[in-house]
């Protein structure tokens, strides 16, 4: 057995500790392990007729490469968002164009035949893939080829489908905390009202988490389509009551105005994406023009996800990262390991397309006072799901 181990999509704290998990306990039972670099495209880019590119793309690792990367976020294996069964023109690696048939409305190309030649030229038959739904869509394919796969779900938006935690969560969660309660000194200082962006594409459990932790006055969630007009007249009610005169909103970077549209921009990635960002700055000028009250608006974004992990998610990427190679030690394959009802667990790899995870709206959120409410928390998991 050879492993082969990447990161794809967002990077989050985390990845370096599972990645150093994975690396020491494949090394502790005989089994070699190569980084691949940047995702997939690691896979893709590497060329079969350039023996001399291989290390920018391919890197052997032992314990000694990985003793120290479990202290510093990121990742060391850096990422991507390319998808190998979907590559655009223009992407398309300069040793490979002609070889493959763009098809379809978006005109892309399933180089999947290359990436399974690398695969078979490296030696690596199974692979350990770390990454959210899109970067795991692919694992399916690869485990659909015939390849070994075994799965490790992160995300700081928490929404792979079929595990109640993904790495990144806890820390995503963590930072925004501590920037809500700082942003509040500036925001009372100059008697304001705070609209704060997190990330949170189509799931809006990392602002509820946030702004239920760090309780703040509003919270606007992906999931719940919200009328600016009653948002404003709650933030003001919120700033009179307040005794320093200030009031703050979280808001989903995915989240939308009722009759509005999501505020996307730019070019769509190889899953279909566009980037978010935005609504924070529209949402506080209409408050500002209906209310007159000036706003303090910030987009966290990359701050989520920057610098080291916290102690849960370095406990949950060192278990999964553990988990991970004793499954195939055991001889499983297409699995992906998972967190459910408190326990680690694993589930069929294709677990993560089969449906969407969002916010238990019902149980977990005032849809009328756009605000966090825990119904019942008697028998819930430690983060409500």
């Amino acid at each position: 057995m050879r492993i082969g181990i990447l990161t794809g999509g967002g990077d989050v704290p985390g990845l370096n500790p599972c990645i150093k998990a994975v690396v020491n306990r494949a090394s502790d039972a005989g089994i070699e392990v190569i980084g691949i670099r940047r995702g997939w495209a690691g896979l893709l880019y590497y060329n079969l007729d350039d023996p001399e590119s291989a290390s920018e793309w391919v890197q052997p690792l032992t314990k000694a490469d990985v003793r120290t990367i479990d202290r510093y976020g990121g990742t060391h294996l850096h990422t991507s968002r390319t998808n190998p069964q979907k590559v655009r023109e223009k992407d398309m690696p300069e040793f490979l164009k002609g070889k493959f048939e763009f098809t379809g409305e978006k005109k892309t190309a399933d180089c999947t035949p290359h990436v399974l030649r690398v695969l078979e030229h490296l030696g690596i038959d199974t692979l350990v893939p770390i990454g959210g739904d899109d970067t795991l869509s692919y694992a399916v394919r690869m485990h659909r080829e015939g390849v070994r796969v075994v799965a490790i779900p992160k995300t700081m938006d928490n929404d792979v489908f079929g595990t109640d935690y993904c790495i990144g969560f806890s820390t995503a969660v963590t930072r925004s905390v501590d920037f809500l309660n700082a942003l509040r000194t500036p925001t009372g200082s100059h008697e304001r009202i705070a609209v704060i962006e997190l990330f949170g594409r189509n799931s809006g459990e990392t602002a509820l988490i946030s702004a239920y932790l760090a309780d703040v006055d509003r919270a606007v969630i992906s999931e719940v389509p919200f009328d600016v007009e009653k948002l404003a007249r709650f933030l003001v009610e919120d700033r009179l009551r307040n005794p320093s005169n200030y009031s703050i909103c979280v808001i989903s970077e995915g989240a939308s105005m009722i009759g509005g549209q999501v505020i996307e921009y730019g070019q769509e990635d190889a899953y279909g994406h566009r980037k978010l960002g935005g609504i924070g700055m529209i949402t506080g000028e209409a408050i500002k023009k209906i209310t007159g009250i000036d706003i303090v608006h910030q987009q966290l974004s990359y701050l989520m996800r920057a610098g080291a992990p916290d102690s849960l998610d370095r406990m949950v990427a060192i278990c999964y990262g553990n988990l991970a190679v004793d499954q195939l030690l055991q001889g499983h394959s297409g699995r992906m390991v998972a967190l459910q009802n408190g326990q680690y667990t694993t589930v069929p790899v294709d677990t993560c397309v089969q449906g969407v995870k969002r916010v238990d709206v019902e149980e977990l959120y005032d849809v009328e006072n756009y605000r966090p409410r825990v119904k019942h928390p008697l028998g819930k998991p430690m983060f409500l799901y």
